[in-house]
């Protein structure tokens, strides 16, 4: 049995919310691409070069995870380095100007949704006073954070912390702590709840977190298997996860 939490640390997506696999070169995008640019970069090689920069991109992501303190890229510098590189100058200039909004757009994604049972189980939390806090790796936060509060959960969080905000990804541990520094609650009497092995269970434990919980994903089974990053409980989903936190104590919320 864990050890009652003061503190839930969460991450975004495979916790809170999930979605299908969705192109990295959405036709919407490619389009306010071209009209940005003003046809300077034909529509076909600005969805290949959104392809191969969102590859090149996760690429860059892995290989800066596997370091001992991983730093997140700017906006401004995600689309130059893996996207608009090879532009002609004008079109770079225009797409530097619009580097967030384009950086949202390329974040977001229409299917999103809130996954089984994290109403109930972020809603027991709350009503035992435990503070949460949002801690994810992402292209831009600004996406995830109104998705939230288009579904009625951004209020429940006292923190949210993106990678593109903060500057540092997980598994770094400087994220977990500065969430847990925003909540108030030393990081050592938090749950950090996450879907990743790599990210979320070694952000954990470099931390210092009290526990670190993995919820499953698709994303999970597609990591390779990591016996030195053994999670403290393993839980199918937010009803999995309000049960752990029944079993250590919380109770559950009243209906």
């Amino acid at each position: 049995m864990l050890r009652t939490p003061r503190a839930l640390l969460l991450d975004f997506g495979g916790v809170l919310a999930d979605a299908p696999p969705q192109p990295p070169n959405p036709p919407e995008l490619v389009q306010r691409l071209f009209r940005l640019v003003g046809g300077a970069v034909p529509a076909e090689q600005i969805a290949r070069d959104l392809t191969a920069g969102a590859q090149a991109y996760g690429l860059w992501r892995d290989e800066e995870s596997a370091g001992e303190h991983p730093v997140e890229l700017g906006h401004r510098q995600v689309w130059a380095r893996f996207v608009a590189g090879g532009w002609p100058a004008p079109a770079r200039a225009a797409v530097d100007r619009e580097a967030t909004p384009l950086a949202y757009a390329w974040t977001w994604h229409q299917q999103w949704a809130v996954r089984p049972g994290i109403p109930d189980a972020l809603a027991a939390a709350t009503r035992a006073g435990l503070p949460l806090a949002v801690v994810s790796n992402t292209t831009c936060g600004a996406a995830p954070r109104d998705f939230l509060a288009a579904a009625g959960l951004g209020t429940l969080f006292t923190a949210q912390l993106y990678s593109d905000e903060a500057g540092v990804r997980k598994p770094n541990p400087e994220l977990a702590r500065l969430a847990a520094q925003a909540l108030g609650v030393p990081v050592a009497d938090c749950w950090f709840v996450g879907d990743s092995r790599h990210r979320d269970v070694a952000c954990a434990r470099r931390a210092g977190a009290g526990a670190a919980v993995l919820m499953r994903s698709p994303r999970t089974d597609r990591e390779e298997p990591l016996p030195a990053l053994a999670p403290d409980a393993v839980v199918e989903d937010g009803h999995g996860l309000l049960a752990l936190l029944r079993d250590a104590g919380v109770p559950a919320p009243a209906r």
